[in-house]
């Protein structure tokens, strides 16, 4: 990296739109810097699949931070809820589920931020979708122009004129066949990501949860074969 590159920091799930969200940052010249939150997620699978992403994507660096969101619960991710199966396109559509992680954006964006003024970086990228999205309130643009507000008013870096801070959602306002078509056209190696959320524990995705439904659909869309590791079970007619 020379010192004229431009740095941001990427938040980096290992899902399909996190994956897809690092390569667009890298194709706009970023020296990207990936970041991924452990914050108590039932599955290591998660954790395993970020990594492949941002090795295969060329990361500057990985970061893996920790924050235990298990400590707070209210999530079917971080407590013992059942994760929803088999919903139909219009329940998943309406609505905010039980996989929402109270205030788990904020929390990744907040530490994104901490980072990016850390290193001098501007830009913040973050796959979140407001189009086949499954009703999560901080995944919508009026909450990511709030979040960069806040940014530019509470860092010394933003207050003193040396950076302004920009929350970059490239995904925001595509469909996720859309998504995938953009990801494949760019390289992306869907193989190596991890929607699920309740995979098993070889990585095998369940196939009947709100991402994983989503997915299947995006990739049937989009005209392109899902990589993805499905159990059996989920792809018996």
């Amino acid at each position: 990296m020379t010192e004229t590159e431009k740095k941001a920091v990427v938040l980096v799930s290992g899902g399909l739109d996190s994956a897809t969200a690092l390569a667009v940052a890298r194709d706009m010249g970023f020296a990207c810097h990936a970041l991924t939150i452990r914050y108590g997620q039932r599955h290591a699978a998660e954790i395993a699949a970020a990594r492949r992403v941002a090795a295969a994507l060329g990361a500057v660096r990985h970061v893996v931070s920790e924050i235990d969101l298990r400590a707070f619960g209210g999530s079917a991710l971080t407590a013992d809820i059942a994760v929803p199966k088999g919903r139909a396109m219009e329940d998943i559509a309406h609505g905010i589920p039980v996989t929402y992680v109270p205030a788990r954006n904020t929390i990744f964006l907040a530490f994104a931020l901490a980072w990016a003024e850390a290193l001098g970086a501007g830009d913040i990228f973050i796959g979140v979708n407001a189009v086949d999205y499954s009703g999560y309130p901080d995944c919508r643009p009026e909450y990511i122009a709030a979040f960069e507000t806040m940014a530019n008013l509470a860092t010394k870096a933003a207050v003193e004129g040396k950076t302004r801070f920009s929350v970059r959602t490239p995904l925001i306002a595509l469909t996720k066949a859309e998504i995938v078509r953009l990801g494949t056209s760019l390289g992306v190696d869907y193989g190596l990501t991890l929607s699920c959320y309740d995979p098993s524990r070889d990585g095998a995705a369940c196939g009947t949860c709100d991402a994983c439904i989503l997915r299947r659909r995006g990739f049937a869309e989009a005209g392109i074969e899902d990589p993805a590791h499905y159990r059996a079970a989920a792809l018996a007619p």
